[in-house]
C-alpha cells in the first residue's frame, strides 16, 4: 500500500460470486437434516453474499430433477421430487393412525391458527385433552403461538415447520381448500359455518397418518 491511500472495508470482504454462493447454499442444504432459515444460511455465508439470490438461481437448476429446492414455511431444503416420493417406499412401512381426536385438532388449528385450547374446544364441541395437544407436539406438528391479547392471556397453537415438511406444504396458504376437500370426498357436503366439517372417520385419518421414518443404512 503506498502512503496516503486507505484500504476500502468492502474490499476486505468481498463476497465470492453468485455461483460459488449457490454452490455453498447446496452444500448446506444437503447436509442439513432440518429445513434451513434465509438467516442461518448468511450466519454460516461467508460476509456479503446474498442468499435469497443463491436460492433462486438454485431452485432454478434443481427444477424439473429428482430433487428439488423446497420452501418449508420460513426456510428452506432439498427434497425428493413430489412424483418420485412412490420409489422412497417401502414395503414394510409400519403406519400409526392418529386419534379422532388428535386429527380433528390438528386440523382445526391448521385452518384456524393461530387458535386457543378454548377455540378448538368451542369448534369441535368438545373438550381437549392434554394427551391429545401432547401427542401434536410430541410429534413436532403444532406448537404453542404468541399469547392472544385478552383477558387471561391465553396460549394460542399453530401449526410447525415439522408439519410443512411432512405434507410437503409451502406455508399454511397450502392447505387444501374447502372445494378439494368435499370432491376427495373428506368433506360433508352441508357443512356448519364457522367450522371444521365433520368428516368419515377413516377417510380423516387416512389423510393425516403419520409413518415413522426410516433409518438410514
Amino acid at each position: 500500500m503506498r502512503d496516503g491511500e486507505t484500504t476500502r472495508p468492502e474490499t476486505l470482504f468481498e463476497a465470492p460470486p453468485l455461483a460459488e454462493q449457490e454452490r455453498m447454499v447446496e452444500a448446506i442444504l444437503f447436509a442439513s437434516a432440518t429445513p434451513v432459515t434465509v438467516g442461518e444460511l448468511h450466519a454460516r455465508l461467508p460476509h456479503g453474499c446474498d442468499a435469497p439470490a443463491a436460492l433462486e438461481q438454485l431452485a432454478k437448476r434443481y427444477d424439473g430433477r429428482g430433487v428439488r429446492v423446497a420452501r418449508v414455511g420460513d426456510a428452506w431444503a432439498i427434497r425428493t421430487a413430489a412424483d418420485l416420493a412412490f420409489l422412497m417406499t417401502r414395503e414394510t412401512v409400519e403406519t400409526r393412525k392418529l386419534s379422532r381426536a388428535a386429527v380433528e385438532t390438528l386440523a382445526i388449528v391448521a385452518y384456524h391458527q393461530p387458535v386457543t385450547r378454548a377455540e378448538i374446544e368451542e369448534i369441535r364441541g368438545v373438550s381437549v385433552s392434554k394427551g391429545t395437544v401432547e401427542q401434536l407436539m410430541e410429534l413436532d406438528w403444532i406448537r404453542l403461538g404468541q399469547r392472544r391479547n385478552t383477558p387471561g392471556r391465553p396460549v394460542t397453537f399453530v401449526v410447525t415447520r415439522g408439519f410443512l415438511d411432512h405434507f410437503g406444504l409451502s406455508s399454511p396458504r397450502d392447505l387444501p381448500g374447502l372445494k378439494e376437500l368435499r370432491g376427495a370426498g373428506l368433506l360433508d357436503s352441508s357443512p356448519r359455518p364457522d367450522d371444521v366439517p365433520d368428516t368419515e372417520e377413516d377417510a380423516t385419518d387416512d389423510m393425516f397418518e403419520r409413518s415413522p421414518p426410516e433409518q438410514e443404512g
